[in-house]
């Protein structure tokens, strides 16, 4: 069961529902800022610290790696804590580590700070994740989650954007300036409107950390780390793939890009709702959706309407995929809600990793910008044999659960004669 709602609190109204989820989704917004903005601004961050691109490129990577490190380690040792403080805490460590990062001098420092930034990421999605869970009826959490992690698919359409230009006309750090002040507001939405919740009292480090024994947890998260990375596989190399391959201008690729976020908002919107029906199902159904439209992107990439089509509706179903990911870690990581819902972050940043290093290998090989196409249909593939492993594992479950726990008492033995 995933994350009940709590007995002794009285139902919420409509509106203060909406209120809390919108907060807990305002603290996704400014975290899908904060990882993204560096992309947009790495020429600027680059001059800024004196050093060259590819240089700068590991500033991406080790706030990946503070998401990593961060997700599990939080998740086991904070279990315990109120959720409403935890989260206000998180939001805090969030709001230093971009503070740090607008007031680094250099490369060494900057470094340090993304790595700070990255830390509190997964274990606040997996906190907000419950506490929205447990504010609505069972059959509607999927959609509770789903809201929450809308805020991260939002920021990839207006609050990354947004902080780009900002960077880009009044320098690099005021982006970073402008995320730690939208993480302050969440800090006092959270406070105000989110209601207080309990952490798991009878949790231990040990009894969280059990759930990476856990089968069914394992093979989620290798659907994430393999399914997931496909899509990066492609997203990774959109500009080249838009400009050399379909022949559209630098000018359009923040309309691809556009395209890639609306995908994003609406399959995370859809996600919830597909998940309340069937969990396993839709994320069965995400997974092959999504590797076809991979599969279909070096066709797909021979015209703008085609390949913009392409990339929205791999948008759409990748993030149906991380939404389901999500709940299904919940709901296989038994006690260890907390730490299976981080973990789906971490997940997502190993996938971040994984696709665009294969995805650079074969184009590195001379197959071109539409390769990954490939490469991402084989890792979507890849996650669909996890996830028949899954089902197996799953059936056999369910199986042993129905064989009666005492044994029918043996038949008295019949003469030898009769037998």
């Amino acid at each position: 069961m995933i994350a009940p709602p709590l007995a002794d609190r009285p139902p919420l109204s409509t509106g203060r529902l909406a209120a809390a989820v919108v907060a807990l989704a305002l603290g996704g917004f400014a975290i899908g800022t904060t990882e993204f903005v560096t992309m947009g601004l790495l020429p600027d961050l680059a001059e800024g610290v004196g050093i060259d691109i590819p240089t700068a490129g590991h500033v991406i990577s080790v706030y990946a790696l503070g998401v990593v490190v961060g997700a599990p380690v939080i998740a086991a040792l904070a279990t315990k804590l109120p959720r409403r403080g935890l989260l206000v805490g998180l939001m805090a460590a969030f709001v230093a580590g971009n503070v740090f990062t607008a007031l680094a001098p250099g490369y060494g420092s900057l470094l340090a700070a993304r790595f700070v930034a990255g830390l509190p990421h997964g274990a606040y999605f997996g906190v907000a994740s419950l506490v929205a869970a447990s504010l609505v009826a069972p059959h509607l959490r999927g959609r509770a989650v789903s809201s929450v992690m809308l805020g991260l698919a939002l920021a990839n359409v207006a609050g990354v954007p947004s902080a780009t230009w900002l960077g880009q006309q009044y320098g690099w750090r005021t982006a970073y300036w402008a995320v730690a002040g939208v993480a302050l507001l969440t800090m006092a939405a959270v406070t105000a409107v989110v209601p207080a919740a309990p952490g798991n009292r009878a949790a231990t480090v040990r009894s969280e950390l059990g759930a990476l024994r856990r089968p069914q947890v394992l093979l989620t998260l290798l659907v994430g780390v393999v399914g997931f990375g496909g899509m990066f596989a492609v997203y990774s190399y959109i500009a080249p793939l838009v400009t050399d391959v379909t022949g559209m201008s630098r000018g359009a690729i923040p309309l691809v890009l556009l395209a890639f976020g609306l995908g994003g908002v609406l399959g995370t919107a859809l996600g919830g709702r597909l998940a309340d029906r069937a969990l396993f199902r839709s994320l069965v159904g995400a997974n092959v959706v999504t590797g076809v439209l991979l599969a279909l992107v070096p066709v797909a990439a021979r015209t703008p309407l085609t390949i913009v089509a392409v990339i929205f509706l791999f948008a759409t179903s990748a993030s149906v995929l991380v939404v389901c990911l999500q709940l299904r870690l919940m709901e296989v990581a038994g006690e260890a809600q907390m730490l299976g819902a981080a973990l789906n972050h971490s997940a997502l940043n190993a996938a971040n990793a994984l696709g665009a290093w294969l995805g650079g290998l074969v184009i590195a090989a001379g197959l071109g910008y539409t390769a990954p196409g490939w490469v991402g249909a084989a890792l979507a593939a890849a996650g669909l044999v996890a996830l028949a492993a899954s089902a197996v594992l799953r059936r056999r479950e369910l199986t042993a659960a129905a064989v009666p726990a005492v044994a029918p008492a043996p038949a008295q033995a019949e003469p030898a004669a009769v037998r």
